[in-house]
């Protein structure tokens, strides 16, 4: 990957960097330098040492790594994850748009996805210009919160990348965050919860103070519960909250249609400029058995030729559509839009339903 020799050289200062991947199966690591998942990805800790984010009597132990048992070297999922990170590939500085998505693979919160819903995705986003990162965030499995810790990965990944993206060549007004599934879950939270974690993260020590863990857009795909799912105290949405898109099958995938809906009303009844979901009739979740005994699949498969495998087509749309892959330092539509929805009196609540008879 270009770039890639320039981001090493920016990253000497930082104690911990990726070392040479290796194809065996939970292959010996240091924690304090987790393996790329794919070569050429740079490995960064979110956390440095001594952080109170960091489990210190676990932090040592090697993550676990899935292997394919088809294709030669390819790491399916990661489980075992103390010392979150993120892994970056840039792209040509020719072709490079500025824009940065940081990808939060999927899993249940009992395994981290990061082939399919991961480090597929590297090529596809690079073929438009776009950088990719890569978040490893803790699993619930290893003992971690998904509200707390795994959001506070989610959050701290995007502080990380938008304090790097000069060194990196990403414009950082375009920087955001995609989930899947359980990923999603914490891409959802991310969207609406920055300014409660840089609050609280604001201390003069913390060299990540001054920069904004805000997303600047949000992919929402196939979701688990956001934050506005019933059994959870919905938080406010701030005005500035960024654009998102999603996606999810229907009738056949029903809680996570649901949970998608539940986000995408909460966003609606505010007006929120940009918004865009697509819930396709036919599909069924990642994982999920069919009826020929398969299973369907996730991330960017084919899905057996279904319009529901072609949703990232529609997220490039959406994406050009909002000005992000216009060239590095150009205003987005969607920075216009949200500065005029600003300028605008905030939308009259509305008025609670009438009893019925």
């Amino acid at each position: 990957m270009a770039n890639t020799g320039k981001i090493a050289s920016t990253m000497i200062l930082l104690p911990f960097l990726a070392v040479a991947l290796s194809t065996a199966q939970n292959a010996p690591q240091s924690a304090a330098a987790p393996l790329p998942i794919l070569p050429g990805g740079v490995v960064i800790p979110l956390y440095p040492p001594g952080s109170p984010f960091l489990n210190a009597a676990r932090v040592h132990e090697a993550e676990q790594f899935n292997m394919s048992q088809a294709v030669p070297g390819r790491i399916n999922s990661i489980v075992n994850i103390h010392n979150p990170s993120i892994e970056v590939h840039t792209v040509e500085r020719g072709t490079n748009t500025g824009a940065a998505v940081i990808l939060v693979p999927g899993g249940g919160h009992n395994t981290l996805n990061v082939g399919s819903e991961g480090a597929d995705f590297v090529p596809f986003f690079n073929n438009y210009g776009v950088n990719t990162i890569i978040l490893r965030s803790r699993l619930r499995r290893d003992g971690y919160n998904p509200q707390t810790d795994e959001v506070y990965d989610a959050q701290q990944s995007i502080r990380l990348v938008r304090a790097h993206a000069r060194e990196w060549n990403i414009d950082p007004n375009k920087i955001g965050i995609m989930g899947f599934s359980a990923g999603a879950e914490l891409a959802a939270a991310a969207a609406v919860l920055y300014d409660t974690f840089d609050k609280n993260n604001s201390a003069p020590g913390d060299p990540l103070a001054a920069i904004s863990s805000r997303p600047d857009f949000v992919g929402i795909i196939y979701p688990g519960p956001s934050p506005f799912a019933p059994n959870r105290v919905a938080p406010p949405i701030p005005r500035n909250v960024p654009p998102s898109f999603i996606a999810s099958a229907g009738s056949d995938d029903q809680v996570h249609a649901i949970w998608a809906d539940e986000y995408f009303a909460a966003m609606l009844a505010l007006r929120v400029p940009d918004l865009e979901m697509h819930i396709y009739g036919n599909g069924r979740h990642p994982g999920d058995v069919l009826r020929d005994g398969s299973h369907m699949a996730g991330g960017l498969n084919d899905r057996h030729g279904i319009p529901f495998g072609t949703w990232q087509l529609r997220f490039i749309d959406w994406f050009r559509d909002l000005g992000f892959l216009q060239p590095p330092g150009v205003e987005t539509k969607a920075a216009k839009d949200i500065a005029f929805y600003l300028s605008q009196p905030p939308p009259a609540a509305k008025p609670a339903p009438s009893p019925g008879p």
